[in-house]
């Protein structure tokens, strides 16, 4: 697949794994859509890429408001004509266990990492059945396959990617439609600092294995090459992505390994 002129919408593009692929879509020659909430941020994005401005739209949206999702996508349309690739990485993360967590922080993960990709899918679907073609794209986490304790809400929201990107894929590939689920391990971005707390407030800290993860580039790079090949679903990050291999064919293990780990 070659992405010269493809035209690629990231969400969560001001920073993190965002940014970052951004970045390598534009050096083989993406036009993009960059959206995210903070403006100043996406044009910071945008001056960085080093690329003819006219081939990169910074497109301000939040994934809680779908209703202004149609007319988004109007706008993408009048400006590059098509969306050969969404790539739907916004997303937010959890520290919290279940008993101390405030149930509007359940709400609030559901709606940004689930209700928000989904209303945005079925936005730009259209398009891309008319098309013929496309990729469609989800930043899910390996805590999409497996979950541990402090992340329950977290690993709901992206259980549930699975169960709507699973269906999905059946549904479109007929209409030469793909779907690539990415599923991230520890990465070296802030998303533990932006994670909500009990209360729904910014944890405000580094994890520790957050810190210790795979750098950003090395991940943004897998996920181009998921991209390329059109991928299903693709793991990255350390040891733990053997979770999932666990999970699948030594779930009793898996299952007390997370109890030992857990939080006391």
């Amino acid at each position: 697949m070659s992405f010269s002129q493809q035209v690629v919408w990231i969400t969560g593009a001001s920073s993190g794994i965002g940014e970052a692929t951004a970045y390598l879509l534009a050096k083989q020659g993406a036009r993009l859509v960059l959206s995210a909430r903070r403006q100043g941020e996406l044009e910071r994005v945008k001056s960085a890429l080093g690329v003819d401005p006219t081939d990169v739209l910074v497109l301000p949206m939040d994934v809680e408001k779908p209703d202004e999702f149609p007319a988004l996508v109007d706008i993408v349309l009048h400006t590059f004509g098509r969306i050969d690739i969404l790539y739907n990485n916004a997303g937010i993360s959890q520290r919290g266990g279940v008993l101390e967590s405030d149930l509007s922080v359940y709400q609030r993960l559901m709606e940004v990492n689930f209700y928000g990709v989904v209303a945005l899918t079925k936005a730009v679907l259209p398009v891309m059945m008319k098309q013929g073609s496309g990729l469609i794209a989800a930043t899910s986490s390996v805590s999409g396959k497996l979950g541990s304790a402090k992340r329950s809400g977290y690993s709901a929201s992206k259980h549930a990617l699975h169960g709507f990107f699973d269906a999905l894929r059946a549904e479109v590939h007929q209409h030469g439609i793909r779907i690539t689920l990415i599923c991230p391990g520890y990465i070296q971005t802030e998303i533990s600092k932006n994670a909500l707390g009990p209360d729904g407030k910014a944890h405000g800290k580094m994890d520790q294995n957050q810190a210790k993860g795979m750098p950003v580039m090395t991940c943004a790079q897998k996920i181009v090459r998921a991209f390329e090949k059109k991928t299903p679903e693709v793991y990255m990050g350390g040891f733990e992505v053997v979770g999932v291999y666990l999970k699948r064919f030594f779930p009793g293990i898996l299952r007390r390994i997370l109890v030992n780990e857990a939080p006391k």
